[in-house]
C-alpha cells in the first residue's frame, strides 16, 4: 500500500509540448490538479445557462512553465480567448487529452 508520502511526492501531473504556430513557437500543458479541476468545472456556466470562453478558460488553466506553474491567471482568461481559435484549439485538445476532459464531462458539468 502506498503511503501519504509516497503520494504526496509522486509527479502525476505529466506535461507535453505543443507546437503552436500561430504565436510562433511552443507550449507546454500539463494535467491540471485537481483544485484547477474544479475550478474549470465551476466556471463553465455563464450567463443564461450558455458556456462561455471555455477554451480560454481549460487553456489558461493547463499552460504552464517548465517548472509547472500555470502562465496565466483567471484574470487573463478574457484576454486569452481573444487569441486564434486555432491556436486555441490545439492547445485546448491537448489539454482535453491529457486532462481525461471530453465533451461528455463538459455537459456533465454544465448541468451539475
Amino acid at each position: 500500500m502506498l503511503t501519504r508520502e509516497q503520494i504526496l511526492q509522486c509527479d502525476d501531473l505529466p506535461r507535453e509540448t505543443v507546437q503552436v504556430p500561430e504565436w510562433g513557437g511552443e507550449v507546454l500543458v500539463r494535467t491540471m490538479t485537481g483544485t484547477d479541476r474544479d475550478t474549470f468545472e465551476a466556471s463553465l456556466i455563464g450567463k443564461e445557462g450558455r458556456l462561455e470562453n471555455v477554451r480560454a478558460r481549460l487553456v489558461s488553466l493547463a499552460l504552464c512553465d517548465v517548472e509547472g506553474h500555470r502562465l496565466f491567471s483567471d484574470a487573463d482568461v478574457a484576454v486569452l480567448g481573444g487569441k486564434s481559435a486555432k491556436a486555441l484549439d490545439r492547445v485546448f485538445a491537448v489539454a482535453q487529452r491529457l486532462n481525461g476532459i471530453g465533451s461528455d464531462q463538459v455537459e456533465a458539468a454544465k448541468n451539475a
